[in-house]
């Protein structure tokens, strides 16, 4: 039994993880430039969309109280939202800024995702991490079944094609964490041997039937690599 950390080989390489966090801070800072443009300039954006060639500019009504000016210039600035100002609480503008808000979250969980994602073994337990949390299940306890997550290749040209790729799920069987590991390596048609052959040893001591087989289908495909390009 492997009793030292073993790092599985699922994620982005590190050039492709530098580029997928690069992409996420630019969409969440995209995301927060527009959230922070009306917060920031409201009364601006506001002056501008309702500009009045025939309203007194603020340098020539300031410092005049409100009440004092006629009723027609009154009318006038309180279109544009000059004495409105903040007091209006949050504005027709900044109510759209708020749209900006799940761009940021988006892009923030884009770039974490790509920075963080990774999975390793320690003996039986096994550690899946994505971009806010990681979860461990016990795989000599768990209850594991397999599936399959589905891939787009060559999209948007007449070569397209979904592929799909075997996964390793691992539950809790006392209502803890789930885990979902795919079998296949970064840039690879399945993980490297050493590390199925881990898995396996890891599967082998749980008392459940089906987990067992499922061991000795992953010795067999680290024994055969190739197998799955040949099918």
């Amino acid at each position: 039994m492997i009793s030292e950390k073993l790092r599985l080989s699922i994620g982005a390489p590190p050039a492709q993880k530098v580029v997928g966090t690069l992409f996420g801070l630019l969409f969440a800072a995209g995301g927060a430039a527009f959230v922070m443009l009306p917060l920031i300039a409201d009364n601006w954006l506001r002056g501008v969309i309702n500009a009045d060639e025939s309203c007194p500019s603020t340098d020539e009504i300031s410092g005049i109280p409100e009440e004092f000016l006629p009723e027609s210039v009154r009318d006038c600035v309180s279109n544009g939202s000059w004495f409105s100002g903040f007091d209006d609480g949050i504005g027709a503008m900044r109510l759209v800024g708020l749209i900006g808000i799940p761009f940021v979250l988006l892009g923030l969980y884009l770039a974490l995702g790509s920075l963080r994602t990774a999975a390793w073994l320690e003996g039986t337990r096994a550690t899946v991490r994505r971009a806010f949390r990681a979860r461990t299940v016990d795989l000599a306890t768990a209850t594991i079944t397999v599936g399959a997550l589905a891939f787009r290749r060559n999209r948007e040209t007449s070569r397209e094609t979904i592929e799909r790729v075997p996964t390793l799920i691992a539950r809790d069987p006392a209502g803890g964490p789930t885990i979902t590991i795919p079998l296949h390596g970064i840039g690879m048609a399945q993980l490297p041997s050493p590390e199925l052959r881990a898995l396996a040893e890891a599967i082998a001591a749980n008392p459940d039937g089906d987990a067992r087989n499922l061991a000795t289908q992953l010795r067999t495909m680290a024994d055969n690599p190739l197998g799955v390009l040949t099918r």
